[in-house]
């Protein structure tokens, strides 16, 4: 089989176990970088060019996106859907799951629960904003953000104000989150492929943060995960239509709450701590449902 990885660095571990697997099981592998692609929109013969030559049918591609590009990585990775290639996530998904609210917002209409979230535009809007969420202590978030940048904890009302109005003052979007005090500063990440979490860790915050990616200095150890959590992992990722997912779930008084989908979860993290071929069950799904000429369900 043929397939593609759009990564900007090919050189991350998750890109360098995904090609070495694909290796080993005897399949051509290209990393492409998507913003070294262009793209000729013809309703007769689609197609996307490389560095001056156009690039052949890939039979499967496997977005890695960074969040720092999705605009222009989901119109690659579209481009390459219209040419028939089967997406392990496909594009309408990934662009979802990159808007924080637009996911939020798709996971409550599902009854999925989460902490309690507010959204506005308006500064003369804070203070029901504040009381919305439970008031202070609570949790600010950049629409944007990523990897635990621009999220802070506002231990007071009045620390709370100022984030909120210095965020605003920037034009930037921002989410206004309940902090769930109970988690002590610990989640856990679901890796979902397919209907199935394969592997479960729980990662806990450095001493003195509250956020536990480890692009932070977080921890991680292996965790026995309950049928609940199991369920509202999968539901999630069925929710934003992502076949692969890294699910970031709260363990709260009142239930586990989801925090986040991330449609392009590292494998490092998760492979080193479970111990899991990670990498090998995302092989394993192209294997099984990506077929030459196979067009994606949604390529809007």
């Amino acid at each position: 089989m043929k397939m593609a990885i759009l990564s900007r660095d090919g050189s991350l571990y998750s890109c360098r176990r995904l090609r070495e697997v694909a290796e080993q099981r005897g399949h051509f592998i290209q990393i492409i970088d998507p913003l070294s692609c262009y793209m000729n929109i013809n309703p007769a013969s689609p197609a996307v060019h490389y560095r001056g030559e156009p690039l052949g049918h890939f039979d499967a591609v496997i977005p890695r996106i960074g969040t720092a590009i999705t605009f222009y990585g989901t119109a690659v990775l579209r481009q390459f859907e219209m040419c028939g290639s089967y997406s392990l996530n496909e594009s309408v998904a990934i662009s979802r799951a990159r808007d924080k609210l637009r996911s939020l917002q798709l996971l409550a209409r599902e009854g999925i629960d989460m902490p309690v979230t507010g959204f506005a535009s308006s500064p003369d809007d804070t203070s029901d904003l504040i009381a919305m969420v439970g008031g202070a202590p609570l949790v600010v978030k950049l629409v944007e953000g990523t990897q635990g940048i621009g999220v802070v904890l506002a231990e007071t009302r009045q620390a709370a104000e100022s984030v909120i109005d210095a965020f605003r003052g920037l034009n930037a979007h921002i989410l206004v989150q309940e902090f769930i005090k109970e988690a002590q500063g610990r989640d856990i990440r679901c890796l979902v492929i397919g209907n199935e979490v394969v592997a479960a860790i729980e990662r806990e915050a450095k001493e003195g943060d509250f956020r536990s990616n480890l692009h932070r200095g977080g921890k991680a150890h292996p965790v026995a995960i309950t049928d609940q959590e199991r369920e509202i992992a999968v539901k999630a990722a069925a929710t934003l239509g992502l076949d692969v997912a890294g699910v970031d779930i709260l363990r709260a008084a009142r239930g586990p709450l989801v925090m986040e989908v991330n449609a392009s979860p590292g494998l490092e993290g998760i492979e080193t701590t479970s111990g899991l071929n990670i990498a090998g069950m995302m092989i394993d799904w192209i294997e099984k449902h990506a077929v030459a000429g196979h067009h994606p369900k949604t390529a809007g």
